[in-house]
């Protein structure tokens, strides 16, 4: 084999190897409902693409209304995965509803993680159906040791 061969198997292999530290495997919310919450499409270290194909299920009314639950429900699980710790929990989120969705609608939601601060984490979420933003918000996060139901939030002193 020619050495110009070898160097470009070498770049090949280091292009391979730089797509491997990119990509992310999810450790946070496994067992969620996809067809409810959306799937993931695209997942790096602190973001994530998930599209939510709407369903009758989802339908608010006889318009064919998509409940914004759903759009919120989907928002929240971009932003656990684009934060990816086994114990990551939502503690607040300031969120905007901007266009309505209908049932047929795709929505492409895009959670990108922009603040980090010890366990804390503040992801910014936007949904769209094609190129219309219908939805915007930060979610606040905390990373917590144990899982949410395993804490202990009392004392056992206190008998609560």
């Amino acid at each position: 084999m020619s050495r110009n061969n070898e160097m470009d198997e070498d770049l090949e292999l280091d292009d391979y190897r730089e797509e491997d530290a990119n990509r992310t495997f999810l450790q946070t919310h496994q067992k969620i409902n996809q067809e409810l919450c959306g799937e993931i499409t695209k997942q790096e270290i602190g973001r994530v693409e998930v599209r939510l194909a709407t369903s009758v299920d989802m339908i608010a009314d006889e318009t064919g209304l998509i409940h914004g639950g759903f759009i919120f429900g989907a928002a929240d699980y971009a932003a656990m995965a684009a934060v990816n710790e086994r114990n990551v929990v939502l503690v607040g989120s300031d969120v905007q509803f901007l266009s309505p969705v209908k049932f047929g609608d795709v929505v492409d939601v895009i959670a990108q993680v922009r603040h980090k601060e010890g366990r804390k984490r503040n992801v910014h979420v936007e949904a769209f159906v094609l190129d219309i933003k219908v939805f915007e918000g930060e979610f606040k996060t905390v990373i917590t040791d144990r899982h949410v139901l395993k804490l202990k939030l009392f004392d056992e002193e206190d008998g609560k």
